[in-house]
């Protein structure tokens, strides 16, 4: 079997890093080939060591889209894959026109709410237009995938309905972790500091500012805590300037994008996940694993995942004093937090392991070439 992922880019995200996970234990008998359009290139070296070849195809300046389109097209001519398989915005439109110009058979991805109202909040004017357009664009060629993968059923309700996608057309496969490679968590119990945790990408739409909020007000009354925060991105700076000018700068660490983020769990007591919307996360799939206490927003895509009160501690999404009441019940109630992790590392082995979500993959793939 020859396919072909084509995807914007290769920066540290989690669609990008699903991506790689899944490759690696793709089997043998496939031949995989990854196409890229963007010069970001954060986990280049880890796709190296995959077995697949990787192709830049990097677009840039004026008409963007044609050109990738282009040399999509030949591509596709001189490897002539059995399935394409595109996945974020601009890999999608490109992969469809492509693939409607070559005849091959397309499967479109849903990895996030793209189109949910907190994503769009707070955008302007001029950005809620240029939304709309794309917007258009996408509903006008959601009909040249044969078929499309979602990394969760709410993924799959929200963009099938406004792209004016078939459900049944939809297979909802969720993103997966090896668990060979992620060793049970244990109390770190490091320097008497509880620390809390956040790993994922610095948009505002990840609900850093009530984060950052809920976690000042916490200091004032627990003067041993720490919050750490792994992953970059345009919020950064404005995080930045806002714990430079609090009360608690020397216990917010902003460490920017690591490699294997998830490893620094193994020095925190709590993984925490604020988000607006998401696609399913991959990072919470990686706490869960580890079995670290968790403490996650109420939106749809999280609760696939955790289970208020057994696998994880829930609140309503940006309900900065309802986070704050969180985080406080997890430092004072620790052991019932620890039994939580116990949990969330049951279901996680069982539902989100890597080979399995692979071999639902690849026999998806295989099913619909034939």
């Amino acid at each position: 079997m020859k396919v072909i992922f084509t995807i914007d880019s290769l920066q540290q995200g989690g669609a990008e890093q699903s991506l790689a996970h899944m490759i690696e234990h793709f089997s043998l008998s496939s031949e995989i080939t990854v196409v890229y359009f963007k010069k970001k290139e954060d986990l280049l070296p880890q796709f190296k060591k995959l077995n697949c070849k990787i192709i830049s195809v990097n677009v840039t300046g004026r008409f963007t889209w044609f050109k990738g389109v282009k040399k999509l097209i030949k591509i596709i001519r001189e490897i002539k894959p059995d399935i394409v398989v595109s996945c974020l915005y601009q890999s999608n439109i490109i992969s469809r026109i492509a693939c409607k110009i070559t005849s091959t058979k397309l499967i479109g991805t849903f990895v996030s709410d793209s189109y949910s109202k907190e994503r769009s909040i707070n955008f302007s004017k001029k950005r809620r237009l240029a939304a709309t357009y794309y917007l258009w664009i996408d509903q006008l060629t959601s009909k040249i995938p044969i078929a499309w993968i979602a990394n969760s059923e709410s993924i799959k309700i929200s963009n099938a309905r406004i792209l004016g996608v078939n459900p049944n057309k939809v297979t909802v496969i969720y993103r997966g972790r090896n668990a060979e490679k992620i060793q049970p968590w244990t109390n770190p119990q490091k320097d008497h500091i509880f620390r809390f945790t956040f790993i994922g990408r610095l948009i505002e739409t990840k609900g850093l500012q009530e984060l950052f909020k809920a976690f000042e007000y916490l200091s004032k009354d627990n003067p041993n805590i720490q919050l750490d925060i792994y992953g970059d991105g345009p919020y950064r700076k404005i995080l930045s300037n806002q714990i430079d000018s609090s009360i608690c700068k020397n216990k917010i660490t902003l460490h920017g994008n690591i490699d294997n983020a998830w490893k620094q769990l193994y020095d925190s007591n709590c993984f925490i996940f604020p988000s607006w919307y998401e696609g399913f996360s991959g990072a919470l799939v990686e706490a869960m694993m580890l079995g670290i206490p968790i403490i996650a927003s109420d939106i749809s895509m999280n609760l696939e995942a955790v289970q208020a009160d057994y696998s994880s501690l829930v609140y309503t999404v940006r309900d900065e004093n309802m986070l704050l009441e969180k985080m406080n019940f997890c430092i004072h109630r620790y052991a019932q937090m620890i039994k939580m992790g116990e949990n969330a590392r049951g279901v996680a082995m069982e539902k989100f392991e890597i080979k399995a979500i692979t071999q639902q993959f690849e026999t998806f793939l295989k099913q619909k070439i034939n």
